[in-house]
């Protein structure tokens, strides 16, 4: 019962970045990634990567490979150091290292794990196979959401849509293996060859569980046939971007009444909720329609259905045989060529499971008090240069822009880490129980979330660990959240040029503040209630403005023959647009206040507005392999690279002026798109 994130998570994965400082020798833009055989008029990310694409390569155990991961590797390879450091320490340990340090030590232990094979899933196995009726299944369904997976469908909590201090549960769509409801509903030949690797999966699993050949087949087909029912009656990603298609509150009766072969009532005694009258039922079509398939389907059937789940999401953390069959499954999705070594997939268990504990250590190594304090001051920067755009911007009404005003200067900033830090002490973690603690950690952080349910929401919780490279917005919450991955040079460093620093780390803080503002957090008001502050006319400009944006990177070319969606990644892309101009609002600013001095002036034949560019266009280059570019079209609200970059200078008469383009050249679109 993993709550689903945030409406706007982004992962703006820039390079080349830091907090803007004033040196009399600042670092110049490094030219090592730009190809000057290229017009930067005609394709600028190919100008500003072209020598980083001709010899970057992915490494085998990924799935691509750009700025973000190479910061991420080197985190994990810190984190790798503390969890070794504390899985060998004997006695005498701190709960939080002998937390920390048994979970590493139990899951890097794979001889273990080969020994014991499927032996410590057998009681959560048995439970299934033990319950009599699909009343008790239902039960037996609520303690596998418990402990990780989501069969069937999805429960979790999250702020009232309509009263955001308040804490709701929320019943949601779900129960699918696949990345996508388009896996199994469309017929083209990649999709087709998901579902084959799909069954063939779920074949071998079941053979490993002990089916013979034919049952395992058997059972293979019935998850297909089941999860082909799911998809049918989800809500496609694209809809779902409307928050209006997920709001629809209703009593606990009336919720229990709409799909009466969910037997929610023991669902909810069965997950331990506490006592609640309403709550908000995201996809009623959903409920509706797999109450039939519930009828429909057999015991057998559903038992099969909820033991493929169990399996397919403890596969990792099983024997061998289990963990190579499930990273086939992954290689067929993905493309990647080789599983990540142990260590890695430890590392990122760990902070999965115990990500304040870790994150504490983590913190004191590589994050201080005074790079909090830089960051605040650029947040800062950024958060006037989006006032200004908004008290210019040409589109909108008085009225609306005072609205505007109220929610920007409403945004909460969290950054680094968290003033408080989350308590583990309940939770048991064993030296030598693997499974065991993967599934107690699930556990732990579901009984957490439903906890949640009937109370005030905690505003200074944190949605991300303090070690991710990534940062998000939350429209909830109406906050900002930049966690100490991703504050790390280069993403992060003090003695970096201003101009590069804007393009990198200003162009993350532009673009989670313009979040706020998109297609979805437009929707919601200062305080995180999903309420129309807009008048009808700015309603209508914004909608116009916004379908250009959408129709521009409708045209472009993801992977083979496959165009990008624009309306999926409409928000992303009005996030990069808007936070590049505003992040440059704010380094022409301070350029003009005499706070950068005459050295950032020009370096290395670049002016500041030029690096500013290169900065950005060097922070995106990026590979992925084709697999891997196929599934992101379906499931990731985010544009690649290289459109994350052309897209937005296209649209910038900022840039045609900083490279001398001229009306006619591919990065001159001559209907230019704005939103904010």
């Amino acid at each position: 019962m993993r709550s689903p994130h945030l409406l706007a998570a982004i992962l703006l994965l820039l390079a080349l970045t830091g907090f803007a400082q004033s040196a009399p020798s600042p670092p110049p833009v490094s030219l090592d990634a730009i190809d000057k055989t290229v017009d930067p008029c005609v394709d600028f990310y190919q100008y500003a990567c072209g020598n980083w694409l001709k010899t970057a390569e992915i490494p085998p155990d990924q799935t691509s490979w750009v700025s973000f991961i190479e910061i991420d590797e080197r985190n994990a390879a810190i984190l790798r150091e503390i969890l070794e450091k504390a899985a060998a320490t004997g006695a005498g340990r701190d709960p939080i290292t002998q937390k920390i340090g048994d979970y590493y030590g139990s899951c890097i232990d794979e001889s273990a794990a080969n020994a014991h094979g499927a032996e410590p899933l057998r009681p959560e196995l048995k439970r299934i196979a033990n319950a009599k009726d699909k009343a008790a299944l239902i039960e037996a369904i609520a303690r596998v959401h418990l402990i990780g997976p989501n069969p069937l469908f999805g429960f979790y909590s999250s702020p009232d849509l309509h009263s955001a201090n308040d804490v709701i549960a929320y019943i949601d769509q779900g129960g699918l293996s696949l990345p996508d409801r388009d896996y199994y509903l469309k017929d083209d030949p990649k999709m087709a060859a998901a579902r084959k690797s799909l069954v063939e999966y779920a074949t071998e699993l079941f053979t490993l569980s002990g089916q013979s050949p034919k049952q395992a087949d058997d059972a293979a087909q019935t998850v297909l046939r089941i999860e082909t029912a799911l998809a049918k009656a989800a809500m496609d990603r694209t809809a779902r971007r409307d928050p209006k298609t997920r709001d629809h509150k209703m009593t606990r009766p009336e919720a229990v009444t709409l799909a009466p072969n969910f037997y929610l009532n023991r669902y909810f005694a069965a997950m331990g909720t506490p006592q609640f009258s309403s709550l908000n039922v995201s996809n009623p079509d959903f409920f509706k329609q797999v109450n039939g398939v519930l009828g429909a389907e057999s015991l057998d059937a559903l038992r099969t259905y909820v033991v493929w789940h169990l399996m397919d999401g403890t596969a990792p953390w099983l024997s061998q045989p289990f963990v190579d069959a499930n990273f086939k499954m992954h290689k067929a999705l993905t493309g990647q060529s080789e599983i990540k070594p142990r260590w890695k997939r430890c590392v990122r268990s760990a902070d999965d499971a115990l990500g304040e504990a870790l994150g504490q250590r983590y913190v004191e190594q590589v994050f201080g008090a005074e790079g909090k304090q830089r960051m605040l001051k650029m947040v800062d920067a950024l958060e006037k240069s989006l006032d200004q755009d908004i008290r210019t911007l040409p589109w909108m009404t008085e009225e609306t822009k005072k609205q505007a005003k109220a929610k920007l200067d409403a945004i909460r900033n969290k950054i680094g880490y968290p003033d408080v830090w989350r308590d583990y002490s309940s939770l048991n973690i064993v030296r030598g129980d693997l499974l065991g603690n993967f599934l107690r950690a699930n556990e732990f952080e579901s009984r957490r979330q439903i906890a949640k349910i009937g109370k005030p929401v905690d505003r200074n919780e944190w949605q991300m660990t303090p070690p991710t490279v990534n940062a998000y917005y939350s429209s909830a919450r109406n906050e900002i959240v930049f966690p100490a991955g991703i504050l790390q040079p280069p993403f992060f460093d003090k003695q970096a040029d201003d101009a590069v620093n804007f393009g990198g780390i200003g162009i993350v803080i532009g673009h989670e503040l313009t979040h706020g503002f998109d297609d979805q957090g437009r929707k919601f008001d200062p305080q995180g209630n999903l309420r129309d502050w807009w008048t009808a006319q700015d309603g209508t400009e914004f909608e116009k403005h916004a379908s250009c944006i959408s129709d521009e990177y409708s045209s472009f070319v993801a992977v083979d023959d496959l165009k990008l969606n624009g309306k999926l990644t409409l928000g992303e892309n009005t996030a990069d647009n808007g936070g590049a101009r505003i992040a440059l609002m704010a380094l022409e600013q301070m350029m003009a206040d005499g706070q950068s001095g005459p050295a950032a002036q020009i370096s290395n034949g670049y002016t500041p507005q030029q690096r500013f560019f290169l900065g950005f266009g060097r922070a995106w280059c990026e590979k992925r392999r084709p697999e891997y570019s196929r599934m992101l079209v379906s499931v990731d609200p985010h544009s690649p690279g290289k459109y994350r970059v052309n897209g937005v200078v296209q649209n910038m008469p900022e840039f045609q002026r900083a490279f001398n383009c001229k009306a006619g050249q591919p990065m001159v679109r001559e209907n230019a798109c704005r939103v904010w």
